[in-house]
């Protein structure tokens, strides 16, 4: 970590350098931004997070004769990249948010020593719009979506890199709600995160990850660090401080993931996992006499059409047979899914009655009652169902989906081509 600071530190001084002349030497000089440096590393690793340290370096500035007003944006410049030295999951949003704290302590150091200087003379109030303007040369040197707005909820500045993500105009931000950008169905997970936890709190931070409306209506996704930060002087009233950014494109990814997961590639049809989820989830929200229903379908001799065609004859005769099977019960509400190489199972959720049930089954049988055609050949696929209705109330899933494939068992056992029917509970 002391070889970062260094690497920065020789930077840092390079680029304050144009800013102002210094009294200390290059050395002495170069030792202090080192130690800025090392506090600002401290605070992204610290918990509870606070960006009252990037105050203190901001006015540490300050006082060793740094008070050129850009230094903030020439200190950006440099340190923009400072979470990318750090380990901690936040550090991107944090270390911005030190940097915007650091604009905010550099101005008040400077207001410190106007006051010494006008010795005595009472200056008039800073207006919002002056007082507010001081971050604006560090925000437009941050990567990062970086706002400030105040403790209800209305933005006071905002940089380009949120206005980007929203997709408007900077300059229309200023005074509206974040709610406004908002997605309706989060704007109360907000508030509460905001209004039950932080503001009442008047301190610490809050992790932000919800839906964004865009300007164009798309949906996007937004992650923010929102700080309560505490005016530092008399006319300065308490604001949020939020850093974030747009987090769209890693959502759409774990949702591809997440499908994945949860599909069959050859056939797109949902695999053994997802099934067993689903299952798990109408268990959990049964009423006692809610009754679901099982098809678990085998096909006949399938293997000998894999060991006579190859497989890849093989594979195209499966996605055929399944785009079958789905569109048979495509008005039913049921979940198809493939569970094995050349078993698919049917989940019939409440209500299912055995008329009802057996319907489904006959309809899966149809399915296959015309020939596959695969590279020109037509091929006779049948299928053996075993078929099940069971109470779901309480019910264990690994437990019915045995039942289901007991029924499997006893139909093949019967012959080839057709289904059985079983029973389970009391009858219906």
């Amino acid at each position: 970590m002391n070889d970062v600071a260094e690497v920065l530190a020789r930077a840092w001084l390079n680029a304050l350098a144009p800013t102002t002349a210094v009294s200390e030497s290059t050395t002495q000089a170069r030792y202090l931004l080192r130690g800025l440096i090392m506090d600002l590393l401290a605070a992204v690793h610290t918990d509870p997070f606070d960006v009252s340290a990037g105050i203190q370096i901001g006015r540490a500035l300050v006082a060793a004769h740094w008070v050129d007003e850009q230094v903030p944006s020439v200190s950006a410049q440099v340190l923009h990249r400072l979470g990318e030295h750090c380990d901690h999951p936040d550090a991107a949003a944090r270390s911005a948010a030190l940097l915007a704290a650091l604009g905010q302590g550099h101005q008040a150091g400077l207001d410190d020593l106007r006051d010494r200087d006008r010795q005595h003379t009472t200056a008039p109030h800073e207006s919002s719009n002056d007082h507010d303007s001081r971050f604006r040369m560090v925000f437009d040197n941050i990567a990062a979506a970086v706002a400030i707005g105040d403790t209800e909820g209305r933005l006071l500045e905002a940089n380009n890199a949120l206005a980007d993500m929203i997709g408007v105009p900077v300059s229309s931000l200023q005074g509206i709600s974040v709610y406004d950008f908002a997605h309706p169905d989060d704007r109360e997970h907000i508030r509460k995160l905001l209004y039950d936890e932080l503001v009442p709190a008047r301190s610490g931070t809050v992790a932000l990850e919800r839906r964004l409306v865009r300007a164009d209506g798309t949906i996007g996704w937004m992650s923010f660090a929102i700080t309560y930060v505490q005016g530092i002087n008399d006319h300065q009233s308490d604001y949020l401080l939020a850093v974030g950014a747009d987090v769209t494109e890693i959502h759409q990814r774990h949702e591809e993931l997440h499908s994945e997961a949860r599909h069959d590639p050859l056939t797109g049809l949902p695999n053994r996992r997802l099934l067993t989820e689903r299952v798990d989830e109408l268990i959990a929200t049964a009423h006692p006499d809610d009754r679901v229903g099982f098809c678990f379908v085998d096909l006949d001799h399938f293997k000998a059409i894999n060991d006579r065609y190859g497989h890849n004859a093989g594979d195209k005769a499966l996605s055929e047979v399944a785009a079958r099977l789905r569109n048979s019960v495509r008005d039913y509400h049921c979940l198809l899914a493939r569970i094995g190489g050349d078993e698919f199972v049917v989940l019939i959720p409440p209500p299912a009655g055995m008329s009802r049930t057996t319907v489904i089954a006959d309809r899966l049988l149809s399915a296959l009652a015309d020939p596959i055609i695969i590279d020109g050949r037509p091929l006779r696929i049948s299928a053996s169902i075993g078929v099940i209705v069971t109470p779901i109330a309480d019910a264990d899933t690994e437990s019915l989906l045995a039942a289901a494939d007991t029924s499997l068992y006893n139909a093949k056992s019967n012959g080839k081509g057709h289904w059985v029917l079983q029973i389970l509970g009391a009858p219906v």
